[in-house]
């Protein structure tokens, strides 16, 4: 029987992670802002396409908003993950493999 519920589980995760994953990138984008203006004084990111923007700058962006997403996303999942195995007893996961 625990094998049909492990194999069930990642299945019944789907919407749940699917939630946790918007909100988690809401979460995420708030985040970047905050650390946009904090780090450059600016409200707006430059964007790769404005020609008015430098390559640092661009890039500079770039890593504190890919960083911020990868803490936030690993944050969000692990916590999602850990709420469903104290609810089930059962990991989400069915290996031990990230998602990347």
């Amino acid at each position: 029987m625990a094998k049909n519920k492990k194999k069930k589980l990642p299945l019944a995760y789907q919407p749940i992670g699917f939630v946790l994953s918007w909100a988690g990138g809401a979460l995420a984008g708030m985040a970047f802002r905050k650390a946009w203006m904090a780090i450059r004084h600016e409200e707006d990111a430059p964007d790769a396409l404005d020609p008015d923007r430098s390559w640092g700058e661009v890039l500079l962006a770039a890593a504190v908003q890919g960083a911020i997403f990868a803490v936030v996303r690993s944050a969000v999942d692990r916590t999602g993950a850990k709420a469903i195995a104290r609810s089930t007893g059962v990991w989400p996961a069915t290996d031990k493999g990230g998602r990347d």
